[in-house]
Formats: C-alpha cells, sequence, structure tokens
C-alpha cells in the first residue's frame, strides 16, 4: 500500500472477476478503500478480504437495490463503472433480441443507475471521478457485435455528455476504450460457454491485453491530479492496430 489516497473512497462495479478485480486490486494498491460491488458475493468477499476492501453484492441493473446501495456509502471519490459484457455474436438480422436487451440494460443502464445515485457523494469529495470503461468496439462496428457496438457506443455517449454536462463542477470524467484483452470469462460469455469459440478469438495473438494492463490504465488515469482530465484513452495490444487489423501468428 502506498497510502496516497488513504482516506478516499473508490467504488469499482463488475468487481467479482477480470478487469474489475484486477482494478479493485490495483486502487486498493494506491491506498483507497475500496467498495467491490458485483452480483458474485462470494468472489467479492474473498477479494475483498484480500486487499483489505468491502464487498457489497449489486445487480447494477436493479435500480432500487443501486439506490439503496448508495444510500450505504458514507463517502465517494471514484467511481469506475466496470459492469458489463457481451451476449452473442450473431448477425443484426438473425441476434436475439434477449441478448441485445441484456448487454443494454447491464452495459449502458448499469452505467447509468449507478453513475445517478453516486453523483451526490462524488460532488461532496470536491475532487470526484466518474470513469467509464467502454470498449474500441464503440468507435468501430464488425461483423457479429452490432448488439455490443451499438451498448458500447451508448457509454461513450453518456460520458461525453456527462463531461459537459458536469463542466464546473468537481467531478471529472473519464473514458477508457480498450481493445483486445483476454480474461478468464469476457469471450467465453459471449459465445455461451464455448471455449473452443472463445479461444479463436485470441488465437495466434502473441500477447493480447490482460486484465492488469487494463487495471493499470485506469489506476494511471484516476490518480493523475484533480485538475487534469484524460477525456478519453484507447488502450490496445501492439499486435491490434485496428478492431479489424489483428497480427496472428498463425
Amino acid at each position: 500500500m502506498t497510502g496516497r489516497f488513504e482516506g478516499r473512497v473508490a467504488v469499482v462495479t463488475g468487481a467479482s472477476s477480470g478487469i474489475g478485480a484486477a482494478t479493485a486490486r490495483r486502487l486498493a494498491e494506491e491506498g483507497f478503500r475500496v467498495v467491490l460491488a458485483a452480483r458474485r458475493a462470494d468472489r467479492i468477499e474473498a477479494l475483498a478480504k484480500e486487499i483489505g476492501g468491502e464487498a457489497r453484492p449489486l445487480d447494477v441493473t436493479d435500480r432500487a437495490a443501486v439506490d439503496a446501495f448508495a444510500a450505504s456509502l458514507d463517502r465517494v471519490d471514484v467511481l469506475v463503472n466496470n459492469a458489463g459484457g457481451a451476449f452473442g455474436a450473431e448477425s443484426v438480422a438473425d441476434g436475439d433480441p434477449a441478448d441485445w436487451r441484456r448487454m443494454y440494460e447491464v452495459n449502458v443502464l448499469g452505467t447509468l443507475n449507478v453513475t445517478q445515485a453516486l453523483l451526490a457523494p462524488l460532488r461532496a469529495s470536491g475532487a470526484g471521478t466518474v470513469l467509464i470503461l467502454s470498449s474500441t468496439a464503440a468507435f468501430a462496428a464488425y461483423e457479429g457485435g452490432g448488439g455490443y457496438v451499438a451498448a458500447k457506443a451508448a457509454e461513450h455517449a453518456i460520458a461525453a455528455t456527462l463531461r459537459l454536462e458536469l463542466v464546473g463542477e468537481p467531478v471529472r470524467v473519464i473514458e477508457i476504450a480498450p481493445g483486445m484483452v483476454r480474461t478468464d470469462e469476457f469471450a467465453l460469455t459471449r459465445f455461451g460457454g464455448d471455449a473452443d469459440r472463445a479461444a479463436a478469438v485470441y488465437d495466434g495473438v502473441a500477447e493480447p491485453l490482460t486484465a492488469e494492463d487494463v487495471a493499470d490504465t485506469i489506476a494511471w488515469t484516476v490518480t493523475r491530479p484533480a485538475h487534469v482530465n484524460v477525456d478519453l484513452l484507447v488502450v490496445r495490444p501492439l499486435a491490434q492496430a485496428a478492431n479489424h487489423k489483428v497480427h496472428r501468428t498463425r
């Protein structure tokens, strides 16, 4: 623990695995008291014990639960809106509306719910940070990604609009847009547990980004001086020049 941010509170949604869990660990290293919010209570409780944080089971799509969660917090300095995910990879013509709805609810409305509920304490902190984890999918469509692209583009719109609306207030809005990140669950969830299809996404890519790479990027942006706002940071692995341009060794 460096202690630089001792006494400050960071809320991380989707903290039970992947980028969210890595971010919770990284912010704890900076001295933040981390509140881990996710649906899987057992996972966040174990991680909270590991890093000296606080586990709060939460479904970000449940507005009543989000409001109760917000009311229970005594302070919030940083909000990392990480909860999200991709479900399905069918074409627009064949996509399941239920998958699209689920992506919109967790990525977009989940971000909206938590951000709205925590804006008051973020303002009260005197130097609050709202961070939205979007994706390079927000800026470039690709086949089979229509629902996810739409959801992440909406998150980008939330970040850009909120930044305009909060100008002059003590709350900055940061957007991090990762490219190809290999985590234990993202692709596996997208393909309904099909391990072969999930592995094929990264086939031949020497070094996709890791959850820790993205967490380090998040930590860097939220620990800048309060007057420094990183509006949008795109981070990709060296092997990926664009969503559609990836170097593969085989």
